[in-house]
């Protein structure tokens, strides 16, 4: 049976799919600490945290299963025309296929189009894989956090302009 890929705007039936797809990424890689999205509130919430202007948040599915996402934010604090890539998160199968970069791609190009001229993301050592993507597709480290993002178990901090 061939496999159908979908990447769409997040919709309110997705909540519960996309907080489970982060949560178990997050315990996979022993990430599942205070001060990340696992213990984040509005992790459950998604949606209606992507109804803030300047947000958007891509679903992908496969066959209609919800396997990953990933947004962009206008975190608090953040200098003029940068935005946050946030919420990165991959079903472990769904790893490896590329999809994760077409995610990215995909947020980066809704940023640009809507004015942002930077993107910011924060990461871990946890998350090496994630963050070798990172940067190959052209991000580079900083060395202090940018905004307000309220996650303090982070501690690997990333820009890109677009």
């Amino acid at each position: 049976m061939t496999s159908i890929l979908n990447i769409r705007p997040i919709v309110q039936n997705d909540n519960a799919a996309i907080a489970s797809v982060i949560r178990a990424a997050l315990t996979e890689f022993g990430a599942n600490k205070p001060g990340t999205v696992y213990f984040d509130p509005t992790t459950d919430a998604l949606y209606e945290l992507f109804k803030t202007p300047g947000s958007y948040y891509f679903i992908a599915t496969i066959n209609e299963i919800v396997v990953g996402g990933c947004g962009i934010f206008p975190t608090e604090n953040l200098p003029e025309g940068t935005c946050e890539l946030v919420k990165l998160y991959l079903q472990a199968d769904a790893r490896g296929t590329g999809l994760g970069k077409q995610l990215m791609e995909k947020a980066m190009k809704w940023a640009k189009h809507n004015g942002y001229t930077q993107v910011y993301l924060e990461s871990m050592p946890e998350l090496s894989k994630a963050v070798s993507i990172y940067e190959k597709v052209g991000f580079t480290r900083i060395n202090q956090p940018l905004g307000n993002s309220g996650h303090g178990g982070c501690d690997i901090w990333m820009i890109k302009d677009l």
